[in-house]
């Protein structure tokens, strides 16, 4: 049996306590002193009643009761002082007086068993709503569908339908027997909250195989537009799991013996190293997708992967023979978009790739509009459109952009380069400490990033601090000796010529040589 109350769940038969997403750790003895006063709430409970339910009739000591029905207290969320779900009543005993949902018992599981997809796949399971008001339902069901909906636009993501997820509805389930009955490997679930004008939403993401939590989050935010509630809600969940389920699926990969590697564990392998962010780290990644592609030719998203690794390398100066590369990074770029025509990762990296090294910006830019289309919660979209609207002249934009990518995905492992195009943008729109203050915090993560060693080194000398410009310029010139302002153009992609001379004069005045 579970029994619902407040915003805790009492989980019975699992012996769990937890408060929205999140597990409380409490004592055996604390645990059935919590059971006993929930199953018993029509009553006062007295103490020899929970000496013998709880200790067996062992002598215990008055100081041992309190002290326990304290810890109860404060796993609940409760307290001496308020009294506010365990009451004292004095000389009689406890009552428990707070308002109580049983659930109705699990599922039987069936006979068969579905295999798992090819790829990564997930279930959504409805929300349980602990408003207390059956009414309100319906705003946790619109929040489920509109999660499924998001991550149904995630190519690479295998999602159970509504209407197979929505068997489960009012039955408490085993995650497990859910990846077992519905096929996949990962399951989200959460609870919906709603009190006068606040919700409250938690979620959390499983491995259904192993059970165990890979994320958990708690939404809260005023009720004021419903239907733009739900949507905020769907966009924030879905941008937060999707990393989450890629590192997830990263580590399952890695633990894969090579040989037994298909083209998806090689990409996956692939984006571990292109992660890594480091120029050794990158050279490996390299050829992980060259071996997706050559394993799978028509895998659109590795070979935009692998465009995007020689972008990398030409940013922070690792190319050692550029014709080459550039030649070699526009073939799979071009290749990457031609494939994943329907594919919003392939047309992302792929396009921003070309828009490097293809020569048409005003192309790309609505390459990566269509992967916003495909999938509107896919953070890299966002933040590598705002780069090109960067490149474009249009870094107001490009900062907003920018920024909706960091809210849908705040703990994204590319967060470091979000900051890098936020330090740029505010470069060229003259908010000189700004950039500066941007571009030191990707610093701190990223020290090799050399664009954003030049942002620091530039922002600094125009805002007048000229002794933290030169020590700038002397890790910039550290990380690519052969920079100079006259080839900065070729570095960097800026169509608008005042940016580039926003750029060149920062360096100029930090000391970069001509």
């Amino acid at each position: 049996m579970r029994v619902v109350f407040g915003d805790h769940l009492l989980d019975l038969d699992r012996r769990e306590l937890s408060r929205g997403a999140e597990a409380i750790a409490v004592g055996p003895q604390v645990f059935d002193l919590l059971v006993h006063l929930v199953r018993h709430r029509e009553r006062v409970v007295s103490k020899d009643d929970l000496l013998d339910a709880v200790w067996g009739g062992r002598i215990v000591s008055e100081s041992t009761l309190t002290s326990h029905i304290n810890a109860v207290r404060k796993a609940i969320g409760d307290t001496g002082g308020e009294q506010r779900l365990i009451r004292t009543i004095a000389r009689k005993g406890f009552r428990f007086v707070g308002d109580v949902t049983e659930l109705s018992s699990p599922i039987e599981p069936p006979a068969q068993v579905l295999a798992l997809p090819d790829k990564p796949s997930i279930a959504v399971l409805p929300f349980l709503n602990l408003s207390g008001d059956p009414e309100r339902e319906y705003f946790a069901d619109g929040v489920v569908e509109d999660i499924i909906s998001a991550l149904s636009r995630i190519g690479w993501l295998f999602v159970i339908s509504r209407n197979s997820s929505f068997t489960y509805k009012g039955r408490p389930v085993d995650v497990k027997q859910v990846g077992r009955e519905l096929g996949v490997r990962y399951v989200l679930e959460g609870s919906v909250r709603r009190s006068a004008n606040r919700v409250r939403i938690t979620g959390q993401l499983i491995d259904a195989t192993t059970g165990a939590h890979l994320w958990a989050e708690r939404f809260e935010s005023a009720l004021d537009d419903i239907f733009e509630l739900q949507d905020q809600v769907a966009e924030s969940v879905v941008g937060a799991i999707a990393p989450q389920l890629e590192r997830a699926e990263i580590d399952r990969a890695k633990r894969k013996p090579t040989e037994s590697l298909d083209a998806y564990d090689y990409h996956l392998r692939g984006m571990a190293s292109f992660h890594q962010r480091t120029r050794e780290a990158v050279g490996e990644a390299l050829p992980l997708f060259h071996k997706a592609v050559e394993l799978d030719p028509d895998f659109a998203s590795a070979y935009g992967m692998a465009a995007w690794c020689h972008f990398w390398r030409k940013i922070n100066g690792w190319m050692t023979d550029p014709a080459a590369e550039v030649t070699e990074a526009a073939r799979l770029a071009r290749r990457a978009v031609e494939l994943g025509v329907n594919d919003a990762v392939a047309l992302t990296r792929g396009g921003h790739a070309l828009g490097h090294f293809g020569g048409d910006l005003d192309g790309c830019i609505a390459l990566l509009d269509r992967a916003l289309v495909l999938n509107p919660n896919l953070s890299a979209a966002w933040y590598l459109g705002g780069f090109q609207r960067i490149s474009r002249g249009e870094p107001n934009d490009a900062i907003d952009r920018i920024a909706h990518a960091m809210r849908l995905s705040p703990l994204d492992p590319e967060m470091v380069r979000m900051q890098a195009g936020m330090a740029m943008a505010h470069l060229f729109t003259g908010r000189f400490d700004a950039a500066s203050s941007w571009a030191e915090k990707a610093f701190r993560d990223l020290p090799g990033f050399l664009l954003v060693a030049a942002i620091i080194a530039a922002s600094h000398a125009l805002a007048g601090r000229t002794d933290e410009a030169r020590r700038a310029l002397g890790h910039l010139r550290g990380l690519d000796p052969g920079l100079r302002i006259s080839n900065i153009d070729d570095w960097v992609l800026l169509q608008r010529p005042e940016d580039l001379a926003v750029l060149t004069e920062g360096l100029r005045k930090a000391g970069l040589p001509e």
